[in-house]
């Protein structure tokens, strides 16, 4: 479903992403996880495009996403071609990034109509579903702001989910809230995750969500892969000292 081929990025003469090379299959669910500054949010917003490579291709499915081919030769990407690919992925911040004029219904309906061009009963169906799913649907004519930040971070993930996307990223989606309002987002994601085929790929400092949630975990520094694995050989085992030392730091928060 995606695929990183020797993809660099970099700020000025930082490389933050070096030659990278990753897959992620159609429907897994792969935790990013190391040291901040090691590139792992960097990956989202390139697949967001909201960043653009400076070497290499991504790929979704078998359709380049930064490129578009020109008779046999890939070409960069024009903002059509860019926008086409963008629907099939879904993001949420760790900000919640919701439309504070809007009503959280509002909000959900706004982009699979204008985007998508669904009718509004039937982007209004579907946003009434996501927030019974979230745990919401007594607030579908309140605004952002009377939420707490728990709930408006659902609600993000509501709109996300909205755009009916196959690609759904997270990026440290609970790094903003109170303690106690972590939960009861975490629990939406891993229904998320239970109940739908929606591939998911999750920065997260939240290492005992990644170990429930994920699939295969990749550990991140300085913009390369350290090591990878399912959650119980890097939890229990990692093979590399750098890891080691990262677990025990973050574990002990």
């Amino acid at each position: 479903m995606i695929k990183f081929d020797k993809v660099v990025k970099q700020f000025g003469d930082h490389v933050v992403l070096d030659h990278l090379d990753f897959q992620v299959r159609r429907g897994e669910r792969v935790a990013l996880i190391g040291p901040s500054g090691s590139g792992k949010t960097t990956i989202l917003r390139l697949l967001m495009t909201i960043e653009k490579v400076n070497d290499g291709v991504i790929w979704i499915e078998d359709e380049p996403l930064t490129h578009q081919r020109k008779g046999d030769k890939l070409v960069v990407a024009s903002e059509k071609h860019l926008r086409k690919v963008r629907t099939r992925i879904g993001m949420v911040f760790q900000q919640f990034n919701l439309f504070p004029n809007m009503t959280v219904l509002q909000n959900i309906t706004e982009a699979p109509v204008h985007v998508l061009g669904k009718s509004k009963a039937e982007a209004t169906e579907r946003a009434r579903e996501l927030l019974q799913t979230v745990g919401l649907a007594d607030k579908e004519n309140a605004h952002p702001t009377k939420l707490s930040g728990g709930q408006q971070q659902r609600v993000a993930i509501a709109r996300a989910l909205a755009m009916d996307p196959d690609i759904l990223l997270l990026d440290e989606v609970t790094s903003a809230l109170d303690p106690e309002l972590v939960a009861d987002v975490l629990d939406v994601l891993r229904t998320i995750a239970e109940t739908t085929d929606i591939t998911m790929l999750i920065v997260t400092h939240e290492m005992g969500f990644a170990r429930d949630v994920a699939d295969r975990v990749l550990v991140f520094d300085e913009g390369k892969i350290l090591e990878e694995g399912p959650p119980a050989d890097i939890f229990s085992n990692p093979q590399q000292e750098r890891t080691q030392r990262f677990l025990k730091a973050v574990l002990a928060e």
